[in-house]
């Protein structure tokens, strides 16, 4: 299939993407490229339609990611300073337990720490029953999408969290690696996906303790 006879929403939005690129390049001047801000974009892009359902706005969500990867690579070379930990959620699919800690996390922190999630094999949407179960504690998961799983945001993050990705994520020294086992969500009724919530959220109060604790004197 050439350009000529392409259906308009299979075309990637070259115009879209490269003004996207042109404004972050402004926003990291000094710290990246052009070349490397355009290259982000157009890989953030295409990483997102492999997988999403719904092509609308994926330009602007492969903005936000691409904005979110570059700041982690300047966290990651001492560009961009760290205010607070970062904490990284990571699951198989970026649709149910990771997002799920991401958003507790967020909730309890109130700036107190830095989150973000992703997934070794993203899947097109997050799990509608996770995000009814969220929605009744007042948490909305409306505006969040699955993410691939990509080395910038590791080597940002203080704290990774796996819950069942394997092998997937690539190990940095001087980083806290934890391993909850937590029951996927994917096909469970509203009622174990509730409970799944709950065992996240004692989990996630209790590291946000420990991070948030003063270090006790020798």
């Amino acid at each position: 299939m050439d350009r000529e006879t392409t259906p308009p929403d299979l075309l990637m939005p070259q115009a879209v993407l490269s003004r996207a690129a042109h404004n972050l390049a402004a926003k990291y001047a000094g710290v990246f490229s052009a070349q490397t801000v355009e290259r982000y974009v157009f890989e953030s892009y295409a990483s997102l339609r492999r997988t999403a359902r719904i092509h609308t706005h994926l330009t602007a969500l492969a903005t936000r990611f691409a904005t979110d990867r570059l700041t982690a690579l300047a966290q990651a070379q001492g560009a961009v300073p760290k205010d607070v930990p970062e904490v990284l959620f990571i699951c198989v699919h970026n649709a149910g337990r990771s997002q799920m800690a991401a958003a507790l996390l967020n909730h309890h922190g109130v700036g107190r720490v830095h989150v973000r999630s992703a997934g070794s094999a993203p899947a097109q949407e997050i799990n509608p029953q996770v995000i009814e179960a969220m929605a009744e504690i007042g948490l909305d998961l409306g505006e969040e999408y699955p993410k691939p799983l990509t080395d910038d945001v590791v080597a940002a993050a203080d704290v990774v969290v796996s819950m069942g990705c394997g092998d997937a994520c690539a190990v940095y020294p001087g980083k806290r690696y934890l391993d909850w086992t937590i029951e996927d969500p994917a096909g469970q009724p509203l009622e174990t996906v509730r409970t799944i919530r709950d065992d996240l959220d004692a989990r996630v109060r209790q590291l946000l303790a420990d991070l948030t604790s003063p270090s006790l004197p020798a």
